[in-house]
């Protein structure tokens, strides 16, 4: 059996005293992912492993330097982005953007930015409005901010965007990560985004995976979609496609609090025709050394016919590279 990925040693990003925690790269493909975008967190207060804990955060712009390792730049500035925040918070806290995700419109040029815009009730964690918000621009140096792309509903909010690629019908049938309150926890579910436009503002679409009714341990709580390989990669057919997925173990509940189990890095088989998704692997594919509670996969860069590049956050803190191989991944699926 091939190795299906190789660690790399220590991280990918030059921190430095401004920011200890960083986490969430996002690439532009038409640098050659040289440059991008990754969140900073400007301030923590409680702990990744319990329940309740708080990041602020702020998006900055990346730069691969000639060793192979992103550095830190400016904050993004994105136009507008004061008036619409400022027009959905109410009396809820802006607690900074988080998690960007980058998709070009290669027909027009122009570079969407998709990312968490979360508002929090510090008393009453369960009044939380988490919008998937976006921006759009020639390239980083010109975005403006629009209206959310998804407003959060009754059932929960959006993060964590998946691209699908276009159907048949002409629409794509994103994925997103939600959220579900059940009598005994709240489950981190993956949810359809139905985008007939990925300028404007999509639909929700139903669950698509729901960690309580599958007896998957190591995804036991919490799902969230990650990026998709192209078939050039992994080809298994038209209209599916192998991906990311980013799965945690069922919280557990420990006098008052709520403790998070171990995230780790799996794989699924998404039907991007019909918005299914039909197999998630049985066994976490990445836990990285490091990692005391989280190992999280954000960006994949396809860098051969038979490699590519993987990119996850540890523990919220750092972010780490992995050498994929496609024919060692290829072995872990059913098909």
């Amino acid at each position: 059996m091939n190795t299906p990925y190789i660690q790399h040693e220590g991280k990918v990003v030059q921190t430095d005293s401004t920011f200890t925690h960083v986490m969430a790269i996002a690439l532009d493909p038409r640098t050659d992912h040289q440059e991008g975008v990754i969140r900073c967190i400007t301030s923590r207060e409680g702990d990744v492993s319990v329940s309740g804990y708080v990041d602020r955060s702020e998006l900055h712009k990346i730069k691969k330097n000639a060793q192979g390792s992103f550095e830190i730049g400016e904050r993004l500035e994105i136009k507008h982005e004061a008036e619409v925040t400022e027009s959905l918070k109410g009396n809820l806290d802006f607690i900074g953007l988080e998690d960007p995700d980058i998709w070009v419109d290669h027909a027009s040029g122009f570079l969407h930015l998709y990312f968490t815009l979360p508002l929090i009730d510090h008393a009453h964690h369960s009044k939380n409005k988490i919008h998937l918000g976006h921006a759009v621009g020639r390239d980083l140096d010109s975005l403006e901010m629009t209206e959310p792309t998804l407003l959060a509903d009754s059932i929960g909010g959006a993060k964590e965007l998946s691209v699908a690629p276009v159907n048949t019908n002409g629409i794509r049938l994103n994925l997103v990560e939600s959220s579900k309150k059940e009598s005994d926890f709240t489950y981190s579910v993956v949810r359809l985004a139905v985008a007939e436009d990925m300028g404007k503002p999509w639909k929700f679409g139903g669950i698509l995976f729901h960690p309580k009714e599958h007896a998957i341990p190591w995804i036991g709580g919490h799902a969230s979609p990650g990026p998709l390989f192209s078939r050039e990669f992994i080809d298994i057919g038209e209209g599916r496609l192998v991906g990311i997925m980013n799965g945690r173990e069922a919280n557990k509940k420990v006098g008052t609090q709520t403790l998070y189990g171990i995230f780790s890095v799996g794989l699924f088989i998404y039907n991007y025709e019909k918005g299914i998704i039909e197999w998630v692997s049985p066994e976490p594919f990445i836990r990285d050394t490091e990692a005391r509670t989280i190992t999280f996969a954000s960006q994949f860069v396809q860098t051969t016919k038979d490699e590519g590049v993987l990119y996850a956050h540890v523990d919220d803190s750092f972010v780490r590279a992995y050498t994929l191989n496609a024919e060692g991944v290829r072995d872990m699926l059913p098909v």
